[in-house]
């Protein structure tokens, strides 16, 4: 019997209702959003051809009407109750495993409050957006010749649930860690729980723009409405890897700095003649690791809660890249920006690092 799983999205920005209705486009970005308020859930598509060696899945994208913008400024509970509704119409469509998209998955105890309302098992799919990342980093470090036993490593964002989950998992790597959040309280938590854990006497900052520039290696998961890091921010040769979605750093970064490796992190090959039905983005069969992990518990035909709230643990994150492999979900290569990297920007890009640190070019120590 095929698995059957639901999976929450809404728009990042107005833009977003643009690019699937353009008359919105001329229609002034307040006004629109003040419509989309009083929107219902909708089914956005009828996801299919997701298939394994050991079995199949079929879900559905349904859509929660509300800008990023609007999931952090307007009532908690009136955003809960949008989510709810949302997850309630997956589940008519036959849903038993619910995925929690962008910042449907910061509301609410982070997903805490919602599946307390569905029957639905629930996740936020941070389990396996956090293990991507950090393939994603070490293989961008890879390519740059950074040795991640000596390099400077910061994660920003670090107290959030992916923030904390990467920090642990970076840690078992590298001795210099940094963790850059807003609150130096929480982040003195973490860098206890990372020595505990690790071994790691990790560093704290409150001050990201004199962090930043230090780091060889970012891991970058705030939720942060608008970008936070700028062209001027990095070192010649960094690499830094965006997990945050809206993304933490600029576009900016892209089109000025050529000595930088800016990497998207979590996405994902899915196996199967996959039609999502939808455009959102990513080439043909690739989706976010967060939909990847709600089609891997529906494929396991797990349908319980999995990933929720801000802390989880090492074991579940090492169980759902374990199931990713066995179904045969695996990294989909370095990219920037919603596209893929060739080889040459890749090779442009770390050769110009090298010359701008004084150093001679040479080959990468791993293909991308």
């Amino acid at each position: 019997m095929a698995g059957k799983f639901g999976f929450i999205l809404h728009p990042l920005d107005v833009s977003d209702v643009g690019r699937k209705f353009p008359f919105v486009r001329r229609l002034p970005g307040a006004l629109v959003e003040a419509a989309l308020k009083h929107l219902p859930p909708n089914r956005t598509s009828h996801v299919t051809g997701v298939r394994s060696p050991y079995n199949e899945a079929e879900g559905w994208f349904v859509g929660v009407t509300l800008t990023t913008r609007q999931m952090m400024s307007l009532p908690e509970s009136f955003v809960l109750d949008k989510i709810v509704a949302a997850g309630r119409l997956a589940e008519r469509q036959g849903a038993r495993i619910i995925g929690l998209g962008a910042f449907t998955a910061v509301v609410g105890d982070a997903g805490f409050a919602i599946a307390e309302r569905l029957d639905a098992g629930v996740t936020t799919g941070n389990s396996y957006t956090a293990a991507t990342a950090i393939e994603g980093a070490k293989e961008g470090a890879r390519f740059m010749g950074i040795d991640l036993e000596e390099a400077e490593v910061a994660v920003v964002g670090a107290t959030g649930s992916i923030g904390r989950a990467c920090a642990l998992l970076m840690a078992r790597d590298c001795q210099r860690l940094t963790l850059v959040g807003r609150s130096e309280e929480k982040l003195e938590r973490l860098a206890g729980e990372v020595l505990r854990e690790t071994g790691v006497a990790a560093q704290i900052s409150a001050d990201l723009k004199k962090s930043l520039p230090r780091a060889d290696v970012i891991i970058t998961v705030s939720s942060a409405v608008e970008s936070i890091i700028d062209p001027e921010d990095l070192k010649p040769g960094a690499v830094v890897c965006d997990v945050a979605r809206p993304r933490d750093v600029s576009r900016r970064v892209a089109e000025v700095r050529e000595d930088v490796l800016v990497i998207e992190g979590g996405v994902v090959d899915v196996p199967g003649d996959v039609d999502f039905g939808l455009n959102f983005g990513y080439p043909p069969r690739t989706c976010m690791a967060c939909m990847a992990e709600t089609m891997i518990l529906a494929l396991e035909e797990h349908y319980g809660d999995y990933t929720l709230g801000r802390e989880y643990s090492m074991e579940r994150i090492e169980e759902i890249s374990r199931l990713a492999r066995k179904h045969g979900f695996r990294l989909a290569g370095l990219r920037s920006f919603e596209r893929a990297f060739t080889r040459e920007e890749m090779e442009r890009i770390r050769a110009n690092a090298r010359r701008r640190r004084g150093l001679p070019e040479q080959p990468a120590k791993a293909e991308p």
